[in-house]
């Protein structure tokens, strides 16, 4: 599966990459530090239908945040629905920021930073129950 995690905070990148390997959730992590680099390959990589299934999404990065990054993928939501789900993760605890998130149709959920291996097999296990993509 391949994932995408962008988040400016590099020991969080290291600490959440470092999991999803250990709980063989991915064979293919990018990181991103930066959301609009994230943008570029994303959109470079839904021309040629090679989107990340996964992309876990900090909201509070310099440049692009989270909510621009997602406001920016809105003109192509209906070739990634279905293909590519997207998690925030943030160490907001803001509620506003989880009624926001779904009003994004390809953001499947909300977590609170750190993710854990509870968070992921979770993940894997909704990821598991969807019809594999063409």
């Amino acid at each position: 599966m391949k994932t995408y995690l962008i988040d400016d905070d590099y020991l969080a990148t290291y600490l959440t990459e470092q999991l999803l390997r250990a709980e063989g959730f991915s064979n293919a992590i990018c990181t991103f530090q930066s959301a609009k680099k994230a943008l570029d390959k994303l959109l470079l990589r839904a021309k040629e239908n090679l989107v990340p299934q996964v992309v876990f999404l900090d909201l509070n990065m310099p440049e692009m945040d989270g909510w621009q990054f997602l406001d920016a993928l809105a003109p192509y939501e209906e070739e990634l629905r279905g293909n590519c789900s997207i998690y925030i993760l943030t160490s907001s605890l803001a509620l506003n920021d989880l009624e926001k998130s779904k009003e994004y149709e390809l953001v499947a959920g909300l977590i609170h930073k750190p993710l854990d291996s509870d968070e992921i097999r979770a993940i894997q296990s909704r990821l598991g129950d969807e019809p594999e993509a063409a």
